[in-house]
């Protein structure tokens, strides 16, 4: 049962299974997305920066730094702004930067155009 609540309700899967058990997933998921948009990054690099951004937290909302003062606060697992994942997204992810696998998929293209690839990115950006 609580895959079928996975599939139904993503931010109810994240209070019921281990986070790092969605996270894997969820990273998979968007290396798919990514490799058949040539979009470069490896599960070891998104998941660095995940960590470091959100703590693994896919509804993580940043509403203290410069970015959420000019009303464009960072958001989910990569923590992306909203402007920075229109301009990234990629057609076939959810729209909204709070989706785990759009996000992570915007964030790696936006790394991609801006550091040639999420593995470059060593802290915030």
């Amino acid at each position: 049962m609580p895959a079928q609540a996975a599939t139904a309700h993503p931010s109810t899967a994240v209070r019921q299974a281990p986070a790092n058990t969605m996270l894997d997933g969820w990273i998979e998921q968007a290396l798919s997305v990514m490799h058949a948009n040539g979009i470069p990054g490896t599960y070891e690099g998104i998941k660095k920066n995940v960590m470091r951004e959100s703590s693994g937290n896919p509804l993580a909302v940043n509403r203290t730094d410069s970015n959420a003062a000019a009303g464009n606060p960072s958001k989910g697992l990569l923590q992306v702004t909203e402007s920075t994942f229109r301009a990234f997204h990629v057609a076939g992810t959810a729209d909204t930067p709070l989706d785990p696998v759009a996000n992570i998929v915007a964030a790696c293209n936006y790394a991609a155009h801006r550091y040639g690839s999420i593995d470059a990115v060593n802290g915030p950006y």
